[in-house]
């Protein structure tokens, strides 16, 4: 049986992210180190976006992005400057590539394509196993998420946001690629959240998301119909489909670090690094790999790496409202958004905003859901 000082049990965005920024550090080059994931990393399967300073970490693998942003509902449209910000996106395929490359320079790091179905703490250490191998480590990081746990709790909201989108070439020149849609609550909200996400790439040519912040997937022929009726309102009547891509995001606030153990971690959607209230995830998984790694080079035991701040509570307080109340999710983001500084909450949504500058976010959505799901929620 082979023996690993780290084993990563899945290799998506945050495994791999915590493996690059191991690498970086260059205090790792001792250690065996094995990736394992059922999925070769070797197609543009997603994209991710988020918003960030110039020349972030991931600048040279940036594909497109915006200075300017716009928000609508059924009663306003308006642009955000997005300044001292920018919306970027970052393809699947270059960040695998870019990380795979770092990988290859290492003697000591191995992935194999390999599809994990348990792992168990035994001797002081954990055993891994395969559908065709048994592997053994010292520390363990997770990130194969079991929805299942959580849905079989009631403490805390589990929604999910999911999306279909397509992306496009339109005959017709509909687009403004200097303007990325961030949400367009304009469409039918029938009962739930429900906006429409958009990213051009030219004039022609954009990728058109469905996305829904709630509990329960749709049929796919209903997100396809609502992206077509909404190229109808775009005035796109002919167009060539290039890709389709799809996606459901867990948004809780469920404590995964307390199944954190001594010598297994959970990372990624699997250990809550998902923004609970956006459902966003490469930022913060930015951020949470590098503490885990300088935790590492410190720490010994994962049951003190994670910490809880407010922002945790706040995004707790507006799941519980979006749980039982799931059509508010329009009338709160557009009372954010129609006056509020873009910079301030775009800031507040990374978890970066003084006291103060929460109070003039938080101030702007509509008081009397906030109160009643802090009151439901006094004593946690």
């Amino acid at each position: 049986m082979k023996k690993y000082d780290y084993i990563f049990a899945g290799a998506g965005l945050s495994a791999l992210m915590t493996v690059y920024q191991m690498i970086l550090s260059g205090k790792f080059k001792e250690k065996k180190i094995l990736l394992l994931d059922a999925d070769s990393k070797n197609n543009n399967d997603r994209t991710w976006c988020f918003w960030e300073k110039p020349d972030g970490d991931y600048e040279h693998l940036v594909h497109r992005k915006w200075n300017t942003a716009i928000f609508s509902d059924a009663n306003f449209t308006r642009d955000l400057n997005l300044s001292p910000y920018q919306y970027k996106m970052i393809q699947g395929m270059d960040f695998y590539q870019h990380v795979f490359e770092a990988i290859s320079k290492e003697h000591n790091i191995e992935f194999l394509q390999q599809k994990i179905i348990r792992f168990t703490e035994e001797n002081n250490g954990i055993l891994a196993e395969t559908e065709t191998e048994k592997f053994y480590c010292d520390k363990l990081f997770n990130s194969i998420l079991n929805p299942q746990e959580i849905v079989a709790q009631k403490k805390y909201p589990y929604l999910q946001q999911h999306f279909i989108g397509w992306k496009i070439k339109a005959k017709e020149p509909v687009f403004n690629p200097e303007k990325a849609t961030f949400m367009d609550f304009s469409i039918a909200q029938k009962g739930n959240t429900r906006f429409m996400y958009v990213l051009p790439f030219s004039k022609t040519e954009a990728l058109i998301e469905y996305t829904l912040f709630s509990k329960e997937l749709l049929p796919e022929n209903e997100y396809e119909n609502e992206i077509q009726d909404y190229f109808k309102k775009l005035g796109i009547t002919n167009y060539e489909l290039i890709e389709k891509e799809q996606g459901a995001i867990p948004m809780t606030c469920y404590p995964f670090w307390k199944k954190n153990t001594k010598n297994i971690v959970h990372i990624g959607s699997a250990g809550g690094w998902t923004k609970a209230s956006t459902g966003y995830t490469f930022k913060n998984a930015t951020k949470k790999s590098k503490e885990l790694v300088a935790f590492l080079a410190t720490g010994n035991d994962f049951r003190k790496f994670h910490k809880k701040t407010r922002f945790w509570f706040y995004d707790l307080l507006l799941l519980d409202i979006l749980d039982r109340k799931n059509y508010l999710g329009s009338q709160i983001f557009s009372a954010m958004f129609q006056k509020g500084n873009p910079a301030i909450i775009f800031k507040f949504l990374d978890e970066e905003t003084s006291f103060v500058e929460d109070i003039r976010v938080i101030s702007r959505c509509p008081k009397t859901p906030f109160l009643q799901a802090l009151g439901k929620r006094i004593g946690i």
